[in-house]
């Protein structure tokens, strides 16, 4: 990776462990992330309304790709509302966030780039997934399966997969979106209203899944009763971070050194977990953080 896209990497990690702080602590659930969704959008329209005839450059697969990767952040937000509902934020963030590493290395694997991966990323993706594996486990008791069959766990799992579909869709639309006739002499610029429609299709599939649930929609008007600002600074932060990632990703070779770097998020919010939430921290807890760290950096290094 450049040092352009770490740079912009590290700051997203913080903006983004900073946001999931924040629906942690005020009512995870699907309706708060689809009120911090389109409140988050407004950031950029600014930008979209300025460019119109950019927008009209995009190829008809943009928009496809778009209401795809709308799809896989659905899936993705609803399985961190479920495991910031049942779980701890300082082992929920760490495997929500650890196991997209694998998982796209994988993909990069069974579609012939395992040539775009150094040796020193494919250990530190190990460790990362190490680390992961030793998280969930109780420092008080033998090491059990059942560790891992905490409902906010697999809920992680969920918005772990939710995070590999956006990331490989998003990937090959922005490549392909800044290849595009008239569209790659404004890279930021087509990376930020992509990021709009992004947040759009998002919050299109988001809210048709709230309509489907009773639950869900009486927790839409709790939210704006009592959380609509917390929910618009939320929204600010996932825009703001993921718009850098997705800036990052047109300095790196391959998407899942990116995916990689970007864990660095990982002992940000599990501290953020422990010290400002008062969650436990057992041994394990720590011992899995630091494994995590050391595989963080030989991605970053790879």
């Amino acid at each position: 990776m450049t040092h352009t896209a770490i740079l912009l990497i590290i700051v997203s990690a913080v903006i983004h462990a900073g946001w999931n702080l924040i629906g942690k602590k005020n009512e995870p659930s699907p309706a708060f992330f689809l009120i911090a969704n389109m409140l988050g959008c407004m950031c950029l329209l600014p930008v979209a309304l300025t460019h119109l005839k950019l927008i009209g450059l995009f190829p008809l697969q943009t928009w496809a790709f778009l209401a795809v990767t709308g799809i896989f952040q659905t899936v993705y937000f609803t399985g961190l509302a479920g495991a910031y509902r049942t779980g701890h934020l300082s082992v929920a963030y760490p495997l929500a966030r650890s196991a997209p590493v694998i998982m796209v290395a994988g993909l990069n694997v069974l579609i012939g780039k395992v040539d775009q991966l150094s040796a020193l990323s494919i250990i530190g993706m190990i460790l990362i997934a190490v680390g992961a594996l030793v998280l969930p486990v109780n420092g008080s008791k033998a090491w059990t399966f059942k560790d891992y069959l905490h409902v906010s766990s697999l809920f992680a799992l969920m918005a772990a997969v939710g995070t590999v579909g956006y990331s490989m869709v998003d990937d090959t639309a922005l490549r392909a979106l800044r290849s595009a006739a008239g569209v790659g002499s404004s890279r930021i610029t087509v990376t930020l209203i992509y990021a709009l429609f992004e947040g759009l299709s998002s919050s299109f599939w988001l809210g048709a899944c709230l309509l489907a649930n009773k639950q869900d929609r009486r927790s839409f008007g709790g939210v704006l009763r009592r959380n609509v600002g917390s929910a618009a600074l939320a929204g600010v932060g996932i825009f703001l971070a993921y718009s850098l990632i997705l800036i990052a990703m047109g300095f790196s070779r391959n998407v899942s050194y990116v995916v990689a770097f970007r864990q660095l998020s990982i002992p940000l919010g599990a501290l953020f977990g422990v010290f400002l939430l008062k969650e436990p921290c057992n041994a394990c807890k720590s011992w899995g953080l630091a494994v995590m760290v050391v595989g963080l950096v030989l991605v970053g290094v790879g």
